[in-house]
């Protein structure tokens, strides 16, 4: 299994796209940070640094995207084929690469919150305003950024291994995220509290909203990440390689 991992770490250091991708969050943290706090933030709030320090979380559809290409991108590639005659057993690669994603999450998570907080002081400071980052609700935001980017990474990888074409497991989890979750939430109430997108914004602790307390929509999370692990390692055992 250690054989396994480290050839997963071995393919993302040598691939471009992982560390792209992850440079792209940073540039998308610093824009919707600035946008947030020239077009509307009242800094006077005593919510202003949640408000603005969460848009970092929302980044973690990124961080999905390359937990997709862990799994689907092989099998667009036509690396699968090899990767399994190499490992028999599906579950130890499915296994290896949930580690080694969910690592690349954890890394991606805390370069998002330095990045969070390096802009939200500017702009507190640009503003006159001071945002302390000891403060619970600067600290907890961030953390609750940064552990949103391993569980999506999990997720994005069990996906990927579920539907196994890149194009349309990126597709399932763009309109996802952009329409049926919310088309759900509007139809179950209270229950759609409990959805991804939702657990996530309650993890990142968005002060807007019926959301779960922040611990509960982690947990929820992290069921879900277990539960895509699952469905998705069983669905590769017993599928051909395409």
């Amino acid at each position: 299994m250690y054989a396994l991992i480290s050839n997963e770490f071995l393919k993302l250091r040598t691939s471009r796209a992982p560390w792209l991708i992850i440079a792209i969050q940073q540039i998308l943290v610093v824009a919707a940070l600035s946008g947030m706090a020239i077009a509307e933030l009242d800094f006077k709030s005593p919510t202003a640094a949640r408000l603005l320090l969460a848009h970092a979380g929302m980044t973690s559809l990124l961080v999905m995207v390359l937990g997709i290409l862990a799994v689907a991108g092989e099998y667009r590639d036509g690396t699968i084929t090899d990767t399994f005659l190499a490992t028999p057993r599906r579950s130890r690669v499915i296994g290896a690469k949930l580690v080694a994603y969910t690592a690349v999450g954890v890394l991606s998570g805390i370069l998002t919150a330095i990045t969070a907080l390096i802009v939200g002081m500017a702009w507190f400071s640009a503003k006159g305003y001071t945002l302390d980052p000891t403060s619970a609700d600067v600290w907890q935001t961030l953390l609750g950024a940064a552990l949103w980017m391993p569980l999506y990474a999990a997720i994005g990888v069990g996906l990927g291994a579920m539907v196994r074409n890149l194009a349309s497991a990126v597709a399932i989890a763009l309109a996802w995220i952009a329409f049926v979750e919310g088309i759900a939430i509007n139809l179950l109430g209270d229950l759609g509290r409990w959805l991804p997108m939702a657990s996530g914004m309650a993890l990142d602790n968005v002060p807007q909203g019926k959301l779960l307390p922040q611990g509960a929509g982690g947990l929820v999370l992290v069921g879900y990440a277990i539960l895509f692990a699952v469905v998705a390692t069983l669905a590769t055992m017993r599928s051909d390689v395409a």
